[in-house]
């Protein structure tokens, strides 16, 4: 089976008003997503997810113009060949490329789409797993900076549904942070598990001012406080107190991750399989981290495509953690681009679909009635 068509969709919707949650990268006005279609000479079409990398536009045009020149009439089975070619002649030969890293996985994730529906199988089963239960926590685009009380009424709601675990948008500053943790874990008791993302907005200074906090808060991990490559800030916080760091949904490729973990300063990672490399590169970084026992706990990102996928990863490893699950009042990109692409059980959990390949049929009718909004998606 042979590839013979690859064409990436860039789209966009805005934001309701009212609804635009801030964090520490900026206030939510609009959100993005490239969709990948690999079309074969067997009429088999799979569709992946690409992050947008906050210009969709480009991503979208790298892989229409490049990325498919390299792969077009390559086996559509052949994940590692293609995968491989990439790799070498867009990553390696020029540098580690992210915006040639979020383009290799949009199509990596649609050739494994196609592998299931040439056989009939979910990934899941294609990976080695099972149709097994997943913990899920609270997430996405939400519980972001706010006054305590409202973050406190919201954090309420998503228990009601049924999650066990939620994160918490920080990286305001320390006071308002440990305020807004504080009033959550009182709301919330002591049962529900509490997590914090910084999304790269820390100073050294601000993680030892909350890192005592936070221990007694009994937080479950702290995200990002730095950007990706601070080696030296995530060694010093590592330190600073009993919170485990977490780190992966910026770093590119089993390369980085190699460096990630040899620092022994994070307990969690967080490969995105719309970022990293695909469904291909995060199995590798999945057993990078198993044979350190760390779990793997996926940053999902914008669209169901990449909601399911990493679904079926975390139940066909041998060391799954969280999944992300979006709380986002209003996603289309979650619940229309191609069926909700999971539901919550009382034990706050989630399953892989059982439909072939990633259990997604993408309404094409929908993505193009939601084409590209230029311009940045926080401010």
């Amino acid at each position: 089976m042979r590839i013979t068509h690859i064409r990436a969709v860039p789209v966009s919707y805005r934001v309701p008003e009212g609804q635009n949650v801030t964090l520490g990268i900026g206030r939510a006005v609009k959100r993005d997503a490239v969709l990948v279609k690999v079309e074969t000479d067997e009429g088999v079409v799979g569709w992946g997810e690409a992050h947008h990398g906050r210009c969709p536009g480009a991503i979208a045009r790298l892989i229409d113009t490049t990325i498919a020149e390299l792969v077009t009439g390559m086996d559509a089975f052949d994940t590692v060949g293609v995968w491989s070619r990439v790799y070498r002649m867009q990553l390696a030969s020029h540098g580690m490329g992210a915006a040639a890293a979020l383009a290799l996985s949009g199509v990596d994730l649609a050739l494994w789409d196609i592998r299931g529906k040439a056989c009939g199988w979910p990934l899941y089963r294609l990976l080695g797993g099972a149709s097994r239960p997943v913990k899920a926590y609270a997430g996405g685009i939400a519980l972001g900076w706010q006054d305590p009380a409202s973050l406190a009424d919201e954090a309420r709601r998503y228990v009601e549904q049924g999650y066990r675990a939620l994160k918490l948008r920080v990286g305001d500053t320390p006071a308002r942070d440990v305020a807004r943790v504080r009033a959550v874990r009182q709301a919330v008791g002591d049962d529900i598990d509490i997590l914090v993302d910084g999304n790269t907005g820390c100073s050294p200074d601000d993680v030892r001012r909350v890192m005592p906090a936070y221990g007694e808060l009994g937080v479950g991990w702290f995200e990002e406080p730095f950007t990706p490559h601070d080696h030296r800030a995530y060694a010093d916080a590592a330190r600073q107190g009993s919170v485990p760091l977490a780190a992966g949904e910026n770093h590119y490729t089993r390369f980085e991750f190699t460096r990630l973990l040899e620092d022994g300063t994070v307990a969690f990672v967080q490969p995105d399989l719309s970022k990293t490399g695909g469904v291909t590169e995060t199995m590798r970084i999945a057993a990078l981290a198993s044979a350190r026992k760390i779990t793997v706990n996926p940053h999902t990102s914008a669209t169901g495509i990449n909601m399911a996928a990493s679904i079926h990863l975390l139940a066909s490893v041998d060391n799954p953690g969280y999944f992300e699950g979006d709380v986002a009042r209003h996603n289309p990109f979650r619940d229309e681009v191609g069926g909700v692409p999971y539901a919550l059980d009382a034990e706050g959990c989630v399953r892989p679909l059982d439909g072939p390949g990633l259990g997604i049929e993408v309404d094409e009718r929908f993505l193009a009635a939601h084409p590209l909004i230029e311009g940045p998606c926080y401010v």
